[in-house]
């Protein structure tokens, strides 16, 4: 089997136990709260309760992408060791991580002749990108190469689908992702966005409905029309949520019950620092491999 190492971004959301359980390295991003900077860790120096409840009290959020000074040293870390690297970005539509770490690729490749550092836009974003990320992880185990398999995470990345709703627009208004006047008629008027990321990996609203009810179904309809195999789709489910695991428990009894062949359970993972900065609390997103994106 050849020696090289799959990794990723922080952004991925999954927990770090999963990560470390199926061989994922990965960088962690930035964010400031009220001023003081962390690192996107998974939720170690702050649980995601803690940052989400901060958040409703009105604590200020930013975030920053990984450097290509930060890139260097990570990626140097294995190729000292003799080991190639396929990493896997958050999607260019949201970040342009992307752009460090081609800059730090050009650089260790002129310091380490005949070491490859494979670098792939993703497309997508949190558990999303995780769960692309967990599929890379089986292939690499059944022993596919560095380059296959870096040719299949290109040709692949566009039939993850990333569906999600907010029940809370107060961060997406803030954020200037809905206008003030639509985020108050919204709000007053009990919508809940349906969103998802296209092929270009940006995040799009789709429908304004009515109603976390009626939510709940349309996000699980939407996966009925784009899964591979329709109702028979037999792949992994991941949905992630900020500070609302009730909402998202909803979506997965929901799709267990729709879906009878899927690969295990749906699993359920919280939305990070760096991107749940920018939801805010109330967001559930749902992911799945079914037809390609589009824009």
């Amino acid at each position: 089997m050849e020696n090289y190492v799959l990794s990723c971004c922080s952004t991925a959301d999954l927990s770090r136990e999963h990560f470390e359980e199926r061989n994922i390295h990965y960088i962690c991003f930035h964010y400031q709260l009220d001023g003081v900077d962390y690192p996107d860790d998974l939720g170690q120096t702050i649980p995601f309760d803690d940052f989400y409840q901060r958040m409703k009290d009105g604590a200020d959020t930013r975030t920053s992408q990984v450097n290509t000074e930060e890139y260097e040293a990570y990626f140097a870390s294995f190729l000292e060791q003799g080991m190639d690297i396929l990493h896997l970005t958050l999607s260019s539509g949201i970040s342009g991580s992307i752009n460090s770490a081609l800059m730090a690729k050009v650089r260790l490749e002129a310091r380490y002749p005949g070491r490859k550092v494979n670098i792939v836009d993703s497309l997508g974003a949190s558990s999303g990108y995780g769960l692309l990320m967990n599929t890379l992880a089986d292939l690499r185990d059944q022993g596919m190469g560095l380059e296959q398999l870096t040719q299949w995470a290109k040709d692949n990345r566009l039939r993850l689908h990333h569906w999600f709703f907010s029940t809370d627009l107060t961060f997406y208004i803030k954020g200037g992702r809905v206008s003030k006047t639509a985020g108050m008629v919204g709000q007053l008027l009990n919508i809940c966005p349906l969103l998802n990321m296209d092929d270009q990996g940006r995040l799009i609203p789709r429908e304004k409905i009515r109603t976390k009810r009626k939510v709940i179904s349309a996000i699980v309809d939407r996966m009925a029309e784009h899964a591979e195999g329709g109702l028979n789709y037999a792949g992994r489910c991941y949905i992630c949520q900020s500070a609302c695991y009730d909402d998202a428990r909803a979506v997965a009894d929901l799709v267990e019950a729709r879906f009878p062949h899927l690969t295990g359970k749906v699993e359920i993972y919280s939305i990070g620092t760096t991107i749940g900065s920018h939801t805010g609390p109330g967001t559930v997103a749902l992911f799945f491999f079914g037809d390609r994106r589009k824009g």
